[in-house]
């Protein structure tokens, strides 16, 4: 029998939420055409078209690097490139998927809370049409990002603004969309498609999907390529009504948006009581993840009762993530853990 534990590792951890598994069953009956010419994928269509305006276009895939990396591939020929924060995902978490699928080079750029703004985007604008340097096509902005903080729509527009001045398109990797949607307060659409993001990478599986992830055009003439680059890239799922079919149990009644309240409450409880308790947080939590600094035998002594990630080995800061399913019990286990390692 499979044992039963709860952890702050990721939200990747965390199960399938119940309206979620109940959807797939739900479109499991009989048959439909395949590779996306079903009725649930149809709906998953109208259902983005509402969400992000009359442009838009959705194509599921199966996981965030298939997202990312066939997004990319839509925005900028091989010799191109890609500038990002040097923490992205694409750039320190995806085994070199973009530029061994896609072809591309990465600049990555430091930033300490994780963003990119124009100013930091202009250091990498340079040497344009000098044909020993890879050409910068398309920025790449994490929402929320790795270190959990939020860009505001007015932050996304500004970016969008620089990059459409300067001949560049700005991909947008939402693995944890929903939980920006929470913290803001606003629909998808006034940070994605109002701000000018030009293709989106649309999170599922961190939100309660058990694999489900979608790349949305929000500029039309990307959205061509598309179909041909998901099918060489591996991302085309045969039977894809049912990872439509876990989108939209998510988004059409707003699940991920609740959902994604609740984790970013579980992180607000999480911070707070570790902020009692005296530990150092140096990077403001905004959304589902927490970023404290323990000493190595602290961590290694609070590892031994729950998982999750040493961020920095360096510093000791490591990362506590709350999911959808993280309960005040599971933030009060953690903090009395917290309360008694600190003693010792």
């Amino acid at each position: 029998m499979t044992k039963v534990w709860r952890g702050f590792a990721s939200d990747n951890y965390a199960g399938v939420h119940p309206d979620v598994m109940a959807a797939i069953v739900a479109v499991n009956a009989g048959h439909q055409v395949a590779y996306g010419a079903d009725e649930t994928t149809a709906r998953l269509d109208a259902l983005a078209v509402s969400m992000f305006g009359a442009g838009a276009s959705v194509f599921p895939v199966f996981n965030g690097t298939g997202a990312n990396v066939v997004a990319l591939q839509a925005c900028a020929n091989r010799w191109r490139a890609v500038i990002c924060v040097s923490g992205a995902h694409i750039n320190a978490d995806e085994g070199g998927a973009p530029e061994k699928m896609a072809g591309l080079k990465l600049y990555g750029i430091e930033s300490q809370d994780g963003k990119l703004t124009p100013e930091l985007i202009a250091t990498q604008v340079y040497d344009i049409g000098f044909v020993h340097r890879a050409q910068p096509a398309v920025v790449s902005i994490t929402q929320t990002t790795e270190l959990g903080t939020l860009y505001s729509p007015a932050e996304v527009r500004a970016i969008a603004e620089y990059c459409h001045a300067n001949n560049l398109l700005l991909h947008m990797d939402g693995a944890r969309l929903s939980n920006a949607a929470a913290a803001l307060g606003v629909d998808f659409k006034a940070f994605t498609t109002d701000a000018g993001v030009d293709i989106l990478s649309l999170g599922g599986t961190k939100i309660g999907a058990m694999g489900a992830e979608a790349i949305v055009v929000l500029s039309p003439a990307l959205a061509e390529a598309i179909p041909f680059l998901r099918k060489t890239s591996m991302q085309l799922a045969s039977k894809m009504r049912f990872v439509s079919a876990q989108l939209i149990a998510l988004f059409e009644g707003g699940l991920a948006v609740r959902n994604g309240v609740h984790a970013n409450a579980m992180a607000a409880r999480l911070d707070a009581g570790l902020r009692t308790l005296g530990v150092n947080i140096p990077n403001v939590t905004q959304a589902n993840a927490v970023f404290p600094i323990f000493t190595a035998s602290q961590t290694e002594s609070l590892m031994k009762q729950f998982k999750f990630y040493v961020w920095n080995h360096m510093t000791g800061q490591v990362r506590l993530m709350c999911s959808w399913d993280t309960t005040e019990g599971d933030v009060d286990a953690l903090l009395t853990a917290v309360q008694k390692v600190l003693a010792e």
